[in-house]
């Protein structure tokens, strides 16, 4: 049912999956299938990173069954986003971001500062603060990432920014790729 790929650095379109930067969704394909994107700036040093992608994958475990009985393949895309040229070309706002058919599954951008970004590139880093039921996490609760595949596939998804609108990178993130730069 599940489908795991690393993306590669290379090329100049946008590979994030269904949805995301004009790729055809799952509903125009006429397949069911949900395109996950686990976006993130590390996952050996940054905890935020690591638990982010610990949530994802216990929300993928306990929605597996649903998935599975309602016909529906997953496909998850881990995306190591080491320069600006990457950010840029999958229109990364915020450090770690998980996106459903090219949505991102938190819309509100709230960040706080990431030691431990901070420790790996030598500056303060702020990265995503995931908001959830009033609360707010520094990884994102795996109610709220089966909430965002469950709406994708059975209606009333979050709207996804569009491809042709004009991106620019954050402050924060040119920020973080300089001093990772200057470390090299």
């Amino acid at each position: 049912m599940t489908q795991e790929q690393n993306k590669p650095g290379g090329g100049t379109d946008c590979c994030c999956g269904a949805g995301c930067c004009g790729e055809p969704t799952a509903v125009e394909s006429g397949k069911r299938k949900v395109v996950i994107d686990f976006l993130y700036l590390d996952l050996e040093i940054c905890t935020w990173c690591k638990g982010t992608g610990d949530s994802l994958d216990g929300a993928l475990a306990r929605v597996a069954t649903v998935l599975q009985a309602g016909g529906v393949e997953v496909e998850v895309n881990r995306i190591h986003v080491d320069s600006e040229d990457k950010a840029m070309r999958y229109r990364f706002a915020s450090s770690p971001t998980i996106r459903v058919n090219g949505r991102d599954i938190q819309m509100e951008g709230k960040e706080s500062k990431c030691e431990s970004c901070g420790d790996l590139c030598g500056d303060d880093v702020d990265c995503r603060i995931w908001l959830y039921q009033g609360k707010e996490y520094t990884s994102p609760p795996p109610a709220m990432i089966i909430d965002a595949i469950l709406r994708e596939v059975y209606g009333q998804p979050v709207a996804a920014a569009e491809a042709g609108e004009p991106f620019t990178l954050p402050e924060n993130l040119r920020k973080f790729f300089r001093a990772m730069q200057s470390k090299q």
